[in-house]
C-alpha cells in the first residue's frame, strides 16, 4: 500500500497533466451550457446539491474525456507539434495507468450522479458512452466533432431529468441543438490548429472535411446556433434580457470569424478560446432574466 501510494504522489503531476487540469477551458466550455439548462429547469437558482453535483461532475468527466482521449492518440500524438509534450508522447505514463484513471474519474462521477434520480442515472451511461467513443472517432470518420458536440451537450437533458425528475420537454432538446452545433463550429476552430499536422498523420477532423469552405461553414453553424437559441426563447418564456445576452453572443460569433480570416493557427485558437465568453454571456443572460426580467 505504501509503495502505491508513494506511485500516486510521484506520478500525480503527470495525471493532473492527463487530466488538463492546467487548461480549464474544455470543463468551461462543458459547464456554461450545463448551467444555463440548470436555471432553464429551474426557472431561477437549482437546487444547491444538484449544482454542486453537476459542477464537480463536469470537471471529472471533462478530465475523463481528457484522459481517454490521450490513450487513443498514444501512438500519435508524438507526431503533432501542439501535444508532442503530453505525458503519453514523453512515455511518462503507461496505458494501465491511464485507463484506471479513466475508471476512478468515471465511477466518482457517477457517484455524484447517484444522488439525483433513477432517469439521471440512466441519462448518465450516455454520457460515458459518449467520452469514451469520441477520441476513436477521429479514426473513422471526418465528423469527431459532431460526437463531442452530442457528449459536451449531453449535461443538458441531464440536467432538466436531475431538476425535473422527467423526461427533458422539446424546449430543452432545442437547448441541447444549439450545444451540439456550437461545439462543432468552435471545435472545427481547434481543428483548424493541427490541419496540417493530421492530414500528414491521416487523423480526421471537420477543419480537413470543410478544407477551403472552413469559414463559411462555421459562420453558418454560428447563425445555427443563434438561431436554434432565438426559438427556444420563447419556449422558454425568456425576456429581452435573455435576447440581448443572444445578441451578445452573435458579436462575439463576428469576432471569431475575423480571428480566423487567415487560417492562422494562433488566431484560430484564439477563437477557440473565445468562445468560453459566449457561454458566460448566454448564462448572464439567462440568470438576470430570473433576477429582473421575469
Amino acid at each position: 500500500m505504501n509503495a502505491l501510494l508513494h506511485h500516486i504522489k510521484k506520478q500525480a503531476p503527470q495525471y493532473l497533466a492527463l487530466m488538463r487540469v492546467e487548461r480549464p477551458i474544455g470543463t468551461y466550455l462543458v459547464l456554461w451550457p450545463t448551467l444555463w439548462a440548470l436555471w432553464l429547469a429551474a426557472g431561477g437558482f437549482p437546487a444547491w446539491h444538484l449544482l454542486i453535483i453537476f459542477v464537480v461532475g463536469t470537471f471529472l468527466m471533462r478530465s475523463a474525456g481528457c484522459v481517454i482521449n490521450d490513450y487513443a492518440d498514444r501512438k500519435i500524438d508524438a507526431h503533432v507539434s501542439r501535444t508532442k509534450q503530453r505525458p503519453f508522447a514523453t512515455g511518462a505514463v503507461t496505458e494501465k495507468e491511464a485507463l484506471v484513471l479513466f475508471a476512478v474519474l468515471c465511477l466518482l462521477a457517477f457517484i455524484l450522479v447517484l444522488f439525483t434520480n433513477f432517469l439521471t442515472v440512466l441519462f448518465a451511461f450516455g454520457a460515458v458512452a459518449l467520452a469514451a467513443s469520441y477520441p476513436f472517432m477521429k479514426r473513422y470518420t471526418h465528423l469527431p466533432q459532431l460526437v463531442l458536440g452530442a457528449a459536451f451537450a449531453w449535461g443538458t437533458p441531464m440536467a432538466f431529468t436531475a431538476q425535473t425528475g422527467e423526461l427533458p420537454p422539446p424546449a430543452a432538446w432545442l437547448l441541447y441543438i444549439a450545444v451540439l452545433i456550437w461545439t462543432v463550429a468552435y471545435d472545427t476552430f481547434y481543428a483548424m490548429v493541427d490541419r496540417e499536422d493530421d492530414l500528414k498523420i491521416g487523423v480526421k477532423s471537420t477543419a480537413i472535411l470543410f478544407g477551403d469552405d472552413d469559414k463559411a461553414i462555421t459562420a453558418m453553424l454560428q447563425v445555427c446556433v443563434i438561431v436554434v437559441l432565438l426559438m427556444a426563447g420563447p419556449r422558454f418564456e425568456m425576456s429581452f434580457i435573455y435576447y440581448a445576452g443572444v445578441i451578445v453572443a452573435s458579436g462575439l460569433f463576428v469576432y471569431q470569424q475575423q480571428l480566423i480570416r487567415y487560417r492562422e493557427t494562433e488566431k484560430c485558437f484564439k477563437a477557440f478560446l473565445n468562445n468560453n465568453w459566449v457561454g458566460v454571456v448566454i448564462f448572464a443572460g439567462i440568470v438576470l432574466h430570473f433576477l429582473i426580467g421575469a
